[in-house]
């Protein structure tokens, strides 16, 4: 099994909001509730009582930033348009079902979703477009989910879907529609059975807001950003690999794994260096060098032994 070491956030650099994750505040916060617990547990407590190990010693991401650019084509094609166009989406009741090759298909209800332990993950994220984060996100691993399911021996991938609800996804209405609903990503089984890959309900102490991906999302650091899917309705369990949108959109541009690689260019710039959000300014002069796999080479690289990274991008 890959460690799972990544080093420790400085004290200094943890957000002073003060939040307790449980999970009835946020069943509470889905229902339209503002608050994320009580006030008297710090971050810096639930980080050391749950998930310390998955830290990093990088300053957070303004959450200002991180939750008003970014990409949720369902609400635009603008890195403004998911905040702007998403008021009047409805992330609950919401339901998730599982199914494929698993020996207990079934549906999840949000609350039997927030029921799993919750755990706050410090995570660097890179999107394919140059751009990078570093973001609290509230969940757990999707293996846990996985385990509830029984996947059958030939299950080999994971598929994902988006839900399809053009009346209060704008980006999903139209006469012209840049992709093909509903949203699809996959993952190797293995790489979703990865401890680093989680299923987040929140971020910054708080539920997930409607433009970041609200009720559920996947997050998988060391990949481009576009296999986060959002608002998953679907989880299906398959002996192939499953058709991914972008990688339907533009084969050339976007492969399966988007794993990050700043050997691997995108046809039109360069993915050898990054600008950090919150840094300079969006389009600031202070660029940073992409690290393999977004720095998480130690805990997966051995996922990929043997394989071409360029081929295999």
């Amino acid at each position: 099994m890959p460690s799972t070491r990544v080093p420790k956030i400085a004290a200094t650099d943890i957000t002073p909001e003060r939040f307790f994750l449980n999970r009835r505040s946020f069943i509470a916060a889905a229902a339209g509730s503002l608050a994320l617990g009580p006030p008297g547990a710090s971050r810096a407590a639930a980080l050391e009582a749950s998930a310390s190990k998955f830290t990093l010693d990088e300053a957070l991401t303004p959450e200002k930033d991180a939750t008003t650019y970014n990409n949720f084509y369902e609400f635009g094609t603008g890195k403004g348009d998911p905040a702007a166009n998403s008021a009047n989406f409805k992330p609950a009741p919401w339901t998730m079902k599982i199914d494929g090759l698993v020996g207990k298909p079934r549906e999840f209800g949000l609350e039997e979703l927030l029921a799993f332990p919750l755990e706050e993950r410090i995570y660097r994220m890179r999107c394919v477009e140059a751009w990078s984060m570093v973001i609290p996100w509230v969940g757990f691993p999707l293996a846990a989910l996985l385990d509830k399911v029984e996947p059958l021996g030939s299950a080999k991938y994971v598929a994902f879907e988006t839900v399809v609800r053009p009346e209060e996804m704008p980006g999903q209405s139209g006469y012209f529609q840049p992709l093909e609903w509903p949203y699809r990503e996959g993952l190797r089984l293995d790489e979703a059975r990865h401890p680093l890959t989680i299923l987040s309900v929140g971020l910054y102490g708080k539920t997930l807001p409607n433009q970041n991906g609200a009720p559920i999302r996947l997050v998988v650091p060391w990949k481009y950003g576009f296999k986060g899917i959002k608002s998953i309705v679907r989880i299906s369990l398959t002996e192939t690999p499953p058709p991914c949108t972008w990688n339907l959109a533009g084969p050339n541009e976007y492969g399966f794994y988007a794993n990050v690689n700043p050997d691997v260019d995108h046809p039109r710039w360069s993915q050898a260096t990054e600008n950090r959000i919150g840094e300079g300014g969006f389009f600031g002069a202070n660029r940073r060098d992409t690290l393999p796999f977004n720095g998480y080479a130690e805990e997966v690289a051995s996922l990929y032994a043997g394989m071409d990274l360029r081929a295999n991008f």
